[in-house]
């Protein structure tokens, strides 16, 4: 008699991520969510874990689990202080860490499924087969409509690389004088000593002008014949 507790979304670029509660005996499954906006502003803080030991706790609670049941929590890193908490709470015997496969699995990854459905995604068949087709699949449907941001998970450092998730505050200016006007001004690029440095205004004077391209002799020349 096992309970078996999984998460799943945590890989995936849209929403929360789901966690779920399996029960062998009775084939009653729970789940509940860590929400997105822990995996936005705050994601460097971690405190996904805290949310995480939170969840678990919860979830386990909603079960009249007997003294002589374990409870069998998945590997992944998101539930390392749940863990360290249920075995303070359950005893280190009767909580062990495994890999999770069969249906508490399957259960777990149905209903991050038709969370992100709700958000108006369709996932991909193979995502789980291609994780890379997935993720730009996803960010292309959040791209779409930028509303759609407040569904990813835009902490994540790696997609800082990607225009669609920068702030602001990504875009590093430096204070420079304009070489011809004088006046203070900030560029978006390090500046360098032998080169002069020009604001938005004095840019445009002298910003190159590339010619436009001439048409073929014989395509000017060609004789337009109506029929």
């Amino acid at each position: 008699m096992t309970l078996i507790v999984d998460d799943a979304g945590s890989g995936d670029l849209l929403y929360g991520v789901v966690i779920g509660a399996y029960h062998e005996e009775t084939g009653v499954f729970k789940y509940d969510l860590i929400d997105v906006r822990f995996y936005q502003d705050i994601f460097k803080e971690k405190q996904y874990l805290q949310e995480s030991s939170r969840v678990v706790a919860q979830l386990v609670s909603k079960f009249d689990l007997k003294p002589y049941e374990s409870i069998h929590i998945c590997q992944g890193c998101i539930f390392d202080v749940a863990a360290v908490d249920l075995q303070k709470a359950f005893g280190e015997e009767r909580v062990k860490r495994i890999h999770v496969e069969g249906e508490a699995q399957r259960l777990v990854e149905i209903a991050y499924l038709d969370e992100i459905r709700n958000l108006g995604y369709e996932p991909l068949a193979e995502r789980e087969e291609k994780r890379g087709k997935n993720f730009f699949h996803m960010m292309r449907w959040v791209k779409e409509n930028p509303e759609r941001l407040k569904y990813a998970k835009s902490g994540w450092p790696r997609l800082k690389n990607y225009s669609l998730f920068k702030t602001a505050e990504d875009v590093q200016v430096f204070k420079v004088v304009c070489s011809e006007c004088g006046i203070e001004c900030e560029v978006p690029f390090q500046p360098k000593a032998d080169k002069p440095v020009f604001c938005k205004k004095c840019w445009l004077k002298h910003k190159p002008v590339h010619p436009r391209p001439r048409m073929r002799q014989g395509r000017r020349n060609k004789k337009i014949i109506k029929r």
